[in-house]
């Protein structure tokens, strides 16, 4: 029999919310922890070509030479577009690299990774769909990255 009464309705509303606390605290029927929902980060919108050409332009104003830009699309699935240049010491990779990176963080470009060390003489920045690739001349020269890639498209060289 139920209590038609005030209270008996607040009992229940009670009961009711914990309830739901409990059931919160249970593990899902997968037995995983509940988890708040988070909301994805936000990403630049910028197409890729976009973003290589600024690349580009950086690397330009940091005195890299010998730079190249490529269209992979169509060929692989690792990026849409490499950009490849040379510094000529391990102190002027790093001002490329961290030219790079300051100039897209500031226009809210994030990288992915960045890998290699400038004493290793290539260092390596993935922004997704732009991979770019500093080198020195000699190991440049050593791993011919536009040879392997020679089926991608130029789209420009900065000699």
């Amino acid at each position: 029999m139920t209590d038609p009464s005030p209270g008996s309705q607040n009992r229940t509303r009670r009961q009711k919310a914990g309830q739901a606390g409990r059931a919160a605290l249970l593990p899902r029927p997968d037995g995983l922890p509940h988890r708040a929902a988070v909301a994805a980060p936000v990403r630049d919108e910028r197409a890729p070509l976009e973003v290589a050409r600024r690349i580009v332009e950086v690397a330009e104003d940091k005195k890299a030479a010998d730079i190249v830009l490529l269209d992979l699309a169509g060929l692989t699935t690792i990026a849409d577009y490499f950009v490849i240049c040379s510094g000529g010491s391990e102190r002027q990779l790093a001002a490329i690299a961290d030219g790079i990176l300051e100039a897209l963080r500031a226009e809210k470009v994030r990288p992915i990774g960045r890998e290699g060390q400038p004493a290793s003489h290539w260092v390596l920045v993935d922004f997704g769909s732009v991979v770019v690739h500093i080198f020195t001349p000699p190991e440049r020269d050593f791993y011919q990255l536009e040879k392997h890639w020679s089926e991608a498209r130029t789209i420009l060289r900065v000699q």
